[in-house]
C-alpha cells in the first residue's frame, strides 16, 4: 500500500509541478505582450483556467500528504478512541464531498456540450471544466489512500499538525542559515 501511495504522490507531483510551470509560462507571455504594448485575446481565460486547474490538483496532492485543513488541535484534545473516530469521521465526510463533487462534476460536463471558450472558440468548456470530476475522484483517492496511516497515527497518539510542523521545520532552516542566532524582526 505504500508504494502505491508513494506513486500516487510522484504522480500528483508531476501534475502540479507542470501545472505551476503552464500558470508561470501563461503568466510570463501575458506581462511580456502587455509590456511591448499589445495584448494576448486568450491570456485572461486560459490562465485563470490554468490556475483553477493547479489549485484542484495541488489541493489533491496536499490531500494525500495530509497538509488540507484539519483540526488537528480539536482532534489531539479528544481521548485515543475519540481521537480515532473524529479522524475516520472527517476522512468520510471528506470522501462524501469529493464523492458527490466527482458525480455532479461528471453531470455539469455532460450539460457544457457544444460550449466552447469565449477567447478560444476551438476549446470546449468541456475540458477546461473536466477538472471538477478528475480531481473529486484524485481526492477519493487521496483520501482512501491516506486512512489507514491516518487512523493508525490517531490510535497511536496525538495527529501531526503538517502546517505547525512545516513552520518549525522553517524556522530551524533559517536560524541553521543565520549560524543558529535567533532572528529578529
Amino acid at each position: 500500500m505504500k508504494s502505491i501511495r508513494l506513486i500516487y504522490d510522484r504522480v500528483l507531483e508531476a501534475i502540479a509541478v507542470i501545472m505551476i510551470v503552464t500558470v508561470t509560462g501563461i503568466v510570463t507571455v501575458g506581462f511580456v505582450y502587455r509590456g511591448l504594448g499589445e495584448s494576448v485575446a486568450w491570456y485572461d481565460e486560459v490562465a485563470s483556467v490554468a490556475l483553477a486547474w493547479l489549485t484542484y490538483y495541488a489541493g489533491a496532492l496536499a490531500a494525500l500528504r495530509g497538509a488540507h485543513i484539519g483540526f488537528a488541535g480539536f482532534v489531539n484534545s479528544l481521548p485515543a478512541n475519540w481521537r480515532v473516530a473524529a479522524a475516520a469521521f472527517a476522512s468520510a465526510v471528506t470522501i462524501f464531498f469529493f464523492g458527490l463533487l466527482t458525480v455532479v462534476g461528471i453531470k455539469v460536463v455532460g450539460i457544457l456540450q457544444g460550449d466552447t471558450l469565449v477567447s478560444l472558440p476551438w476549446v470546449p468548456l468541456q475540458l477546461t471544466e473536466s477538472v471538477i470530476p478528475i480531481a473529486g475522484a484524485l481526492f477519493v483517492i487521496a483520501e482512501l489512500l491516506r486512512l489507514p496511516e491516518l487512523l493508525a497515527e490517531a490510535k497511536r497518539g496525538p495527529l501531526t499538525d503538517h502546517e505547525l510542523a512545516s513552520a518549525l521545520e522553517h524556522a530551524k532552516e533559517t536560524a541553521s542559515l543565520n549560524g543558529g542566532q535567533e532572528i529578529k524582526s
